[in-house]
């Protein structure tokens, strides 16, 4: 069994003192008009330049906190699976690397966080004079307008639909699970494990919702809006002080 109730409540109590090394090197791998929560009604987006305008947090001594402690909550869910824990170690890598920003969103989505950005200046040209030639593709991406807004726009669809504690379990067990990851070796076992939790999901949804008959459909569709999100925005704009080991998640 995936005994995902259980572990929907795992992780809010776990600290850990130092980050996981699996999970580390995994965060460390490698639409628009929306600024401190609200829309920008005054503006329409209407050129490539508006979506492309780069953002920063408004406050992010407090979210980077809060996304430390979501993402540490997000590994011990994970962990807490006795599925997952059997699966070989090879293939609970590559899921994590695929998955855990997907399960990430779903966290910012449960917990309802809203993020506040502000516009930043581009200072590419004057990063590039000061930190010389040795800047790295990665050093080179800042979140943007659209990428912030189409996050923006998965939580709400996500917050429309309402979901409780156990949809958000199952349904982070469902893209956990993807036996569509290359290089699995126990892919038919994965599939299995998607199954079960789709399942279960199911369950729950007509259990709690049974004179809905769509609503298990707009939550599968709700959930792969969730793959929309980049990695990139997430580590950039949320995780940038895990990835760049400027504090430990403990």
């Amino acid at each position: 069994m995936l005994s995902l109730e259980i572990a929907a409540d795992v992780g809010s109590g776990s600290r850990e003192r130092h980050p996981n090394s699996i999970l580390y090197s995994i965060l460390s791998g490698r639409n628009s008009g929306y600024l401190d929560g609200k829309p920008d009604r005054s503006r329409r987006h209407n050129c490539h330049c508006e979506g492309t305008r780069t953002v920063g947090l408004k406050d992010p001594k407090v979210t980077y906190q809060v996304a430390s402690s979501l993402m540490v909550q997000t590994f011990c869910f994970i962990q807490g699976l006795p599925s997952f824990c059997q699966l070989p170690s090879e293939d609970q890598a590559l899921l994590l690397r695929h998955c855990w920003v997907h399960l990430f969103v779903l966290g910012l989505a449960q917990q309802r966080i809203a993020l506040e950005v502000t516009e930043a200046p581009d200072s590419s040209i004057l990063r590039q004079i000061l930190l010389g030639p040795g800047l790295t593709e990665q050093d080179h991406h800042r979140p943007t307008l659209a990428e912030v807004h189409r996050l923006r726009t998965v939580m709400n669809h996500l917050w429309t639909l309402g979901l409780g504690p156990k949809e958000y379990a199952y349904l982070k067990g469902a893209l956990l699970f993807n036996p569509a990851v290359p290089g699995l070796r126990a892919s038919t076992v994965i599939r299995g494990l998607q199954k079960e939790a789709q399942g279960a999901l199911r369950e729950v949804v007509h259990l709690l919702h049974p004179g809905d008959a769509s609503r298990f459909s707009r939550v599968l569709l709700a959930a792969s809006s969730v793959q929309s999100v980049s990695h990139q925005l997430v580590s950039q704009l949320l995780l940038k002080p895990v990835l760049h080991d400027t504090f430990y998640i403990y």
